[in-house]
């Protein structure tokens, strides 16, 4: 199973200083199988491609879905009950850079627990599970909360919280990152509906923006020269966190908005 997201993120600094841009992006959401069409591959080049060893683990060196599956049974999740799946941009040719990806196990069709795999620039990798406490279905006004652990944005502090929200249903796939750290932060969205990923639907997007990765980067860096230029204070980029991975039972589902 595979399907192509073509989403829309949407990004806007909070606090004294404004800045809020949107732009267009394509995921996937994949349970990893090699049922697939032609134009996208797992662990081999093709144009739009997918490698384990690029997520799961640490960053370059992951070992894809058994890394997930251990990290649920660590939490003592129903693996074997579950549906698991990886929501992530595929690499473009040769070029592959991936600001955030979630790991998302479903039961009955619901999301039950997620990984955020969060990448930064300076090339390190922290990874966020979030669940509710007994595990169970998270909802769009659900709210999930992690504190934040690495450093991402060299205009915002290693401190505050995350927090999460994931709508999940047939037609479509929602998520909700507000970064929030004293009167400051950043709200980042992510929106797309889902559709079959069709050897037709990959190649439009190829076409669409055929820069991939090095388009990523390059807006991640058209935006920080912005704030930059704005004089947001710049901060130095501290070491990366000593573990991969944190962990969040959230018991409070409240939407605080």
């Amino acid at each position: 199973m595979i399907e192509h997201i073509a989403a829309q993120t949407y990004h806007r600094r909070q606090g004294a200083l404004h800045n809020a841009f949107t732009y267009g992006v394509d995921f996937v959401l994949t349970d990893l199988t090699e049922s697939q069409p032609g134009l996208i591959s797992k662990n081999r080049f093709n144009l739009w491609s997918l490698h384990d060893h690029h997520h799961g683990g640490p960053r370059g060196k992951g070992q894809g879905l058994p890394w997930f599956q251990e990290v649920l049974k660590a939490h003592d999740f129903p693996v074997e009950q579950a549906e698991l799946l990886l929501l992530t941009q595929p690499s473009l040719l040769w070029f592959h850079f991936n600001p955030v990806s979630f790991w998302i196990a479903l039961i009955d069709g619901k999301p039950c627990a997620f990984v955020a795999e969060v990448n930064n620039t300076f090339g390190h990798r922290h990874c966020y599970f979030c669940a509710l406490d007994g595990f169970r279905s998270i909802q769009e006004r659900d709210v999930l909360h992690a504190t934040k652990i690495m450093h991402v944005s060299p205009f915002q502090q290693v401190a505050g919280t995350y927090q999460f929200q994931l709508a999940y249903t047939e037609d479509d796939i929602k998520i909700r990152i507000d970064y929030k750290n004293q009167g400051e932060g950043v709200l980042a969205t992510l929106s797309g509906k889902r559709r079959p990923a069709t050897n037709r639907s990959l190649l439009y997007a190829a076409m669409r923006r055929p820069f991939g990765a090095v388009r990523v980067i390059g807006l991640i860096y058209w935006q920080a020269l912005k704030l930059w230029i704005k004089r947001a204070p710049f901060l130095k980029t501290p070491p990366p966190p000593k573990l991969p991975l944190s962990s969040q039972i959230t018991h409070d589902t409240r939407d605080p908005s």
